[in-house]
């Protein structure tokens, strides 16, 4: 009993904090040529609970791998064609069907721009090049660190990347995967970060990797939570492994950098090299901490997307016999010859395919955001399909209310 007045007092704080909220913000306009003069529109819908929204059973469905449902019931209880809702906080409107993507694709960098969520900016922050003394957006970080990415992942370098990813995978299927059963999804893991590491920094010792892989894990829970940034809740852990790994991270800056000037270590094709021995726009080479910011994004963003794909292509080799017959050549290879890794042209085609399958049916990654400054909204694109906006081809968009 002694528990029922703070807590009556916390209800209150909510529903006041809420109202608040509701009647500061100003209504978004919906229309071809938004103006002032324009009826305020709202598509039908909830907002569910305040502050928190319609969150909670967002991601319960999330987790469970049915978050078509909570597209699906909504679509039938208010609208087949726009819906709104509250997601983390934020006012949100879903469009389900091909006229969100045309309006997308048609409009990129007109009326929309890529965009994400602020408070991922806790997990992944802002860093600007410290020795070029220049400011910069999170837009022109972004160009340019993509102007590093062609000279380490052109055909040449990924051509010799392949002998080393086939060594790691047979050396983890020797250790790692000789057992009768395994846990897919922290094997997966290992072997996405060894490879990230080891193409990325140039890391190969296992107990480095394993070192810093732990905070890896810690991250992605983080990023599909709610922001709430207090001890013992996910996002909480997120901000902190998130600074304990790029400090980590750091520190290798350092010392490759160290071992550089003391010609102790030659020039690799690994990304950090690269960016240690190039200059940007200002003839400024690139600090530490900005490096290891970028660095820390890119193992971050590609670890969870390629262990969610290779976690649902295992899952469905082993859930479809017929499947993995087709991959190692069509049935016609010998199991021995499996064994050791060779599979036929048929079987590598068949493999691309079973991923874009995998892809289509499970994206790795669930939405990105597009801002649009013109309409006060931010857009969030979730699939590329989703069978619950009408089959093969149906789309499902969703707007966030800037």
């Amino acid at each position: 009993m002694e528990f029922l007045f703070p807590l009556s007092l916390l209800l209150i704080l909510i529903v006041l904090v809420n109202v608040f909220l509701r009647k500061e913000k100003p209504q978004p306009t919906i229309g071809n040529h938004p103006s002032d003069e324009q009826i305020q529109i709202l598509p039908p819908g909830s907002t569910g609970l305040p502050l928190i929204g319609e969150t909670l059973d967002y991601f319960f469905k999330l987790k469970n791998g049915v978050l078509e449902k909570f597209v699906a019931e909504r679509m039938k209880n208010y609208s087949a064609e726009v819906f709104r809702t509250s997601l983390i906080g934020q006012p949100t409107a879903i469009l389900c069907g091909p006229e969100g993507n045309k309006f997308l694709f048609s409009n990129e960098k007109k009326l929309v721009q890529v965009w994400i969520p602020s408070y991922l900016d806790k997990i992944f922050p802002k860093v600007d090049n410290a020795d070029s003394g220049v400011a910069s957006s999170n837009t022109e970080q972004t160009k340019l660190i993509r102007k590093q990415l062609p000279a380490v992942l052109k055909l040449e370098n990924l051509v010799s990347y392949i002998g080393t990813m086939d060594a790691v995978m047979k050396h983890q299927l020797r250790t790692e995967w000789n057992r009768e059963k395994i846990n897919v999804v922290p094997a997966v893991s290992k072997f996405t970060l060894t490879l990230a590491f080891r193409f990325f920094l140039g890391i190969e010792d296992p107990e480095k990797v394993e070192e810093i892989s732990k905070y890896a894990k810690e991250i992605d829970p983080g990023i599909m939570s709610i922001p709430i940034d207090f001890p013992g809740t996910n996002f909480h852990r997120a901000i902190k492994a998130s600074k304990m790994m790029r400090e980590k991270i750091q520190l290798i800056v350092r010392q490759t950098k160290i071992d550089l000037q003391e010609k102790r270590a030659s020039i690799s094709k690994t990304l950090l090299m690269h960016m240690l021995s190039t200059a940007d726009e200002n003839g400024q080479f690139f600090s530490e901490s900005y490096i290891a910011s970028h660095v820390f994004a890119l193992v971050e963003g590609g670890y969870g997307t390629v262990t969610s794909t290779l976690t649902f292509v295992m899952k469905y080799l082993s859930e479809f016999p017929h499947v993995y017959d087709e991959t190692v050549g069509g049935g016609d290879v010998d199991r021995q010859l499996v064994a050791i890794g060779v599979v036929g042209v048929r079987g590598r085609r068949f493999i691309m395919e079973t991923v874009v399958g995998v892809c289509n049916s499970w994206p790795a990654v669930m939405g990105h955001g597009i801002g649009g400054s013109l309409w006060r909204w931010q857009y969030l694109w979730l699939s590329k399909y989703c069978g619950i906006c009408g089959g093969y081809g149906g789309k499902l968009m969703v707007f966030v209310e800037k």
